[in-house]
């Protein structure tokens, strides 16, 4: 992460930057992206653990096998979904996704 952040950098770009960390380091990154938001950093990052996304993210892409399947504001996707639950939500759009192929 440090190599990352040396040159202070307008984009960041971490996958799965968490994965394998405890919960205290885990907390330790939050905090700096947190920080580096504020400072006006761009920062993309792909994620599996939901909570991360809703405590970090203004905008989400979802994808799935390869596909965009919803790109936009996080809080325009919990008002369309009527849910604030990412997991819920992106089983929803893939179960959705798949009626839809079939009919």
């Amino acid at each position: 992460m440090t190599r990352t952040l040396i040159h202070d950098p307008d984009i960041i770009l971490f996958d799965e930057p968490t994965t394998g960390l405890d919960i205290i380091s885990s907390n330790v990154f939050r905090q700096l992206v947190l920080q580096l938001k504020q400072q006006g950093n761009t920062i993309i990052f792909s994620s599996h653990i939901m909570e991360e996304v809703t405590l970090l993210c203004d905008s989400v892409a979802m994808m799935h096998k390869v596909e965009l399947i919803y790109k936009r504001k996080l809080e325009s996707l919990y008002i369309e979904e009527k849910s604030r639950d990412l997991n819920y939500i992106f089983m929803s759009k893939l179960v959705r996704r798949n009626q839809s192929r079939v009919s």
